[in-house]
């Protein structure tokens, strides 16, 4: 099989383009909501040609309150709650309305690309993005993901929630790495 094409949601500055170039992907986008980063996003993503849009990704498509995390690498679409108790010198003092879009809907503009992989960071709201993405999905073999075992943001799922959904589309997690005290990340490949 092997990765042809990434989707890569919560792009951040997007630090990860210059590893998909150098494995000679043609065909990566990157999704990043916070106003603050996506202009360093965009310009470091679009030097190697690919895509950046100024979007959160969710269930649905409407505008939402992002809380912004002083390290910019934190905010989410989710209240922080013992992310607030474990990572202190992070501070949450302000919010942003962001453009919420679903997957599905969005890709539509990428018919006849040929992403395969999805790399997902986007601090405890990855099942609400997987939620919109149920036609994307039956084109990727591969998830890259932010998992959590504790409540870090309101609302967050926990593991067993993304193993539970994605397993309903075939993929099993077949590697975990828990980085952090509640979080890790973990891979899913489509059996």
């Amino acid at each position: 099989m092997g990765v042809r094409g990434v989707i890569h949601v919560g792009g951040h500055i997007g630090e990860e383009a210059a590893v998909y170039n150098e494995l000679g992907l043609k065909e990566c986008v990157f999704f990043e909501p916070s106003r603050k980063t996506f202009e360093v996003c965009r310009k470091n993503v679009q030097k190697f040609g690919y895509d950046c849009h100024n979007y959160a990704l969710g269930p649905r498509s409407q505008e939402s309150e992002m809380y912004v995390a002083s390290n910019c690498q934190s905010s989410s679409l989710l209240k922080p709650k013992l992310h607030l108790k474990q990572y202190r010198r992070i501070k949450f003092r302000e919010t942003e309305v962001v453009n919420v879009v679903t997957l599905d809907e969005f890709m539509k503009r990428y018919s006849g690309c040929d992403f395969n992989f999805i790399n997902m960071d986007v601090q405890g709201y990855e099942l609400q993005v997987l939620m919109g993405a149920i036609k994307t999905i039956d084109f990727i073999d591969y998830i890259y993901c932010e998992v959590n075992r504790a409540e870090l943001y309101e609302g967050c799922a926990m593991v067993e929630h993304i193993d539970d959904f994605l397993n309903g589309f075939d993929f099993s997690r077949v590697a975990t790495n828990w980085r952090g005290r509640t979080w890790g990340d973990a891979l899913y490949i489509r059996s």
